[in-house]
């Protein structure tokens, strides 16, 4: 009798010890694709991340030493008054005050604002009249000084941008090297079946 319902037992065991050991034979066999793959996952993200965060910082660099290069300081009625143009808000100051200047100028007229051609004037002041009775026009000198001041503060502008894709791509660099630690520490740490 006794024999009888040790059988089912160990029976029992036998099924239980050979579904584990199936368990276990798969999940040795499974894990490393996974870890592959997790390690590849990290370090590439960990290398694509450090390349961002280094062009980030040499794009940064180059854009300051072209402003270095320029020797430009803002002039004293500026935001940001008698300083070296050099980071994005000296190059804000300055270009704000380059169309400020070009407003006072201009009377408060943008270039698309203002006639391509004027009359021409003597010393005195009155309009030149050629032989045929007709005044004389000539080109919109006021008009033509916007395009050196939109020149300025497009240069200026794409300093601003440049540092602030610097800044994006740095932070986006950060992100990618800590995924990627993180991808290392779940392959190491974890338990992949």
């Amino acid at each position: 009798m006794g024999s009888k319902v040790v059988e089912p037992i160990d029976r029992r065991f036998e099924v239980t010890a050979t579904v584990e050991r199936d368990r276990l034979y798969k999940a040795d066999t499974a894990t490393p694709k996974k870890s592959v793959m997790l390690m590849s996952a990290g370090i590439l993200a960990m290398v694509v991340g450090f390349g961002a965060m280094t062009g980030a910082s040499l794009g940064a660099w180059y854009t300051w030493d072209q402003a270095v290069a320029q020797d430009v300081v803002t002039p004293d009625d500026a935001a940001i008054p008698e300083t070296a143009v050099r980071g994005p808000f000296t190059m804000w100051a300055q270009a704000d005050i380059i169309t400020h200047h070009q407003l006072d100028r201009t009377g408060g007229l943008y270039y698309s604002q203002m006639d391509r051609v004027v009359p021409a004037v003597d010393e005195s002041g009155r309009q030149v009249i050629d032989e045929n009775g007709e005044t004389v026009m000539v080109p919109n000198e006021a008009r033509a000084a916007w395009l050196d001041a939109t020149a300025l503060t497009t240069a200026l502008s794409l300093g601003i941008v440049s540092y602030a894709l610097a800044v994006f791509a740095f932070v986006t660099g950060l992100t990618l090297v800590v995924t990627g630690f993180v991808f290392l520490h779940i392959r190491r740490h974890a338990v992949l079946l």
